[in-house]
């Protein structure tokens, strides 16, 4: 029964959620930072409608956080979306027969859900007087092809909270 518990844990641990990774300029000082704009071009990858929920949920996370949005800003922010086909689960069906000398064997697979993209969102900070991008937020996911427009909305709101919680360095 012990045995049991562990696998299922194990099974756990491996589909667990998403992780942001991050990286910055450790030279900088954060602090001096407290106001953004966005990039006119904001969301390469996402089309316009998303491009907009992206916005609307990056004001709102950084608004909470005390940053505002001005014309003259302290960093820009640039968000990129990247998707490819993610590998679908199947299920392998077989027939088999064999004897000591030989063998016969048919299978095939049969695939489980929907079609899948593979998603890679980052999230940039770029000083706005150097140009230099001073952080960086990045979160892999996998996400259905075809979702509902209240789906893709909660899911953006997800992801940038998810990926806000790292900024500013600690």
């Amino acid at each position: 029964m012990k045995t049991l518990k562990f696998f299922f844990l194990f099974l756990l641990m491996g589909c667990s959620s998403s992780k942001v990774i991050i990286d910055y300029d450790t030279k900088i000082n954060f602090t001096q930072f407290t106001t953004y704009n966005f990039y006119s071009d904001i969301g390469k990858g996402l089309n316009e409608f998303d491009a907009k929920r992206v916005v609307k949920w990056l004001n709102f996370e950084l608004q909470e956080k005390g940053f505002s949005e001005t014309e003259n800003p302290d960093f820009y922010i640039n968000v990129i979306a990247e998707f490819s086909k993610a590998q679908n689960n199947t299920i392998g069906i077989g027939i088999g027969s064999g004897t000591n000398n030989g063998g016969f064997n048919i299978s095939g697979g049969i695939p489980i859900g929907g079609e899948k993209l593979q998603e890679k969102f980052s999230i940039e900070f770029v000083n706005a007087k150097t140009n230099e991008i001073i952080w960086v937020g990045v979160l892999n996911s996998v996400v259905k092809e075809n979702r509902k427009p209240e789906i893709k909305e909660a899911h953006f709101q997800e992801i940038i909270k998810k990926i806000l919680e790292k900024y500013p360095p600690k």
